[in-house]
């Protein structure tokens, strides 16, 4: 019976396991030292903020895996031998593998500030890094924040639950414009002030000073300005974590490189997930993709290919959602920060200053290949198959009301954004049949 053996518990792996053995009899393996059983990454913060408990991360019950014949092993892989099919254990025991799948998930960026690795200074990715920040904040009177992005915001929202002070040392002019447009950075940006955290834009961390204890006791920017701390949360991404694949014979770059089959340069060895780089020839960035469904989409399909049937993996349309404290984000397709070559943008934000999209398309054609919406929740299907069938903007502006998610007793803006795009190009848009009578009856 061939032997399957993954190592790392994510949604990566774990989809893998689950979808290997969906179509065959093999046994399968998974190794991880962060927790016995898998759960919801996305779901940390939840648990530091006391909404959940670990076990109310983790999707299957404990027994889903004897059952499933998925043998789940609580240790460190320490080595591989791709010549032997060989994996070392930190305890001394050693697994033949027939097939290897490497899935180490992703590591916090670092870039050599001194003292950041002092005592009170750490990043946020692993169930870890929650229980060392409940030790991390207590009794704390301030924290500062060290990058924005996603993992920024949650860690903010994670602190300001416990009413401790904030300061963010961003580099960018706004809040994340490094990957949002200038006005959604903006609307981001006021908001997080507005929740009465502190922000200090184009601002970036030159070092992180000990206290007489040793722990942190402060940071300096690159201006000489020393802000006193006692956490300092390191949070401007992730990057691969390929500190095992690097010490074997499987090829790294800024991950653990696969072509789009998931494949690595040795026979039988595959990887997935946020340590995968994949190289794609057609493509002149290879792609490392850290969310997610993306992981989701890259177990099942390299499970279909460890099962006998190649099977290239697929993205489709990118997606991304987040929440900026209580204002929600979908992004569908492409939205640049900067305008591209032969694109334009259609954008409309509310006075509120909580509500906005911005609808991306071509300028030739006029069809639409990318949105951003903020505060209004989006059907996923529709805005995706809109980008997939080159739908033109006038279409999506007339249609909005098809793809909104929102339940009934939530206020509506399609009436709004359709007025705000006709008198910015002149037209004469209406909301089309369907749209309108949903927009009727969803306003009584």
């Amino acid at each position: 019976m061939e032997h399957l053996v993954i190592i790392g518990n994510g949604i990566s792996g774990i989809t893998t396991a689950r979808h290997v053995r969906k179509r065959s009899n093999m046994k399968i393996t998974v190794i991880s030292k962060e927790t016995q059983y898998f759960f919801s990454r996305t779901a940390l913060m939840y648990i530091y903020m006391g909404h959940m408990k670990f076990e109310h991360t983790k999707p299957y019950e404990d027994s889903f895996w004897e059952k499933n014949r998925i043998n789940l092993i609580y240790s460190y892989v320490t080595d591989v031998d791709v010549d032997t099919k060989t994996v070392f254990l930190e305890d001394g025991r050693t697994l033949q593998y027939d097939k290897l799948v490497i899935a180490t998930g992703s590591k916090s960026n670092k870039f050599g500030w001194p003292g950041q690795d002092l005592p009170g200074v750490q990043g946020f990715y692993s169930y870890q890094d929650v229980l060392l920040l409940e030790e991390n904040t207590r009794n704390i009177q301030h924290a500062v924040i060290v990058g924005g992005g996603l993992i920024g915001i949650e860690m903010a929202e994670m602190l300001h639950t416990r009413n401790i002070p904030v300061t963010f040392l961003v580099r960018e002019q706004y809040y994340w414009d490094n990957i949002l447009p200038q006005e959604e950075a903006r609307l981001v940006s006021r908001h997080i002030v507005e929740h009465g955290m502190e922000i200090r834009f184009k601002t970036n961390l030159k070092e992180i000073l000990p206290g007489e204890d040793g722990r942190v006791r402060a940071v300096v920017t690159e201006f000489g300005e020393e802000i006193p701390c006692q956490l300092v949360a390191l949070t401007p991404g992730v990057h691969p974590n390929i500190d095992l694949a690097s010490k074997t014979k499987i090829a790294t770059n800024r991950g653990v490189l696969v072509n789009e089959y998931l494949e690595t340069n040795i026979p039988d060895v595959y990887a997935c997930g946020d340590c995968a780089e994949i190289v794609v020839e057609r493509e002149e960035r290879h792609r490392i993709e850290q969310l997610w469904y993306t992981g989701k989409l890259q177990g099942m399909a390299l499970a279909k290919t460890i099962c006998g049937e190649r099977t290239r993996y697929d993205r489709g349309i990118w997606f991304n959602s987040a929440k900026f404290l209580d204002i929600e984000y979908q992004t569908y397709g492409f939205v640049s920060n900067v305008p591209r070559e032969g694109e334009e943008s259609f954008y409309w934000e509310h006075p509120d200053g909580k509500h906005a999209i911005r609808i991306v398309y071509n300028t030739e054609n006029r069809a639409v290949v990318g949105m951003n919406f903020f505060g209004i929740r989006m059907r996923h299907p529709v805005c995706e198959q809109w980008i997939k069938e080159q739908k033109k903007v006038e279409y999506v502006v007339s249609n909005l009301r098809e793809a909104n998610f929102d339940p009934e007793f939530y206020t509506h803006y399609e009436k709004d954004i359709l007025r705000a795009f006709n008198q910015m190009y002149h037209t004469n848009l209406t909301l089309n049949q369907k749209s309108q009578k949903l927009f009727s009856l969803f306003s009584r």
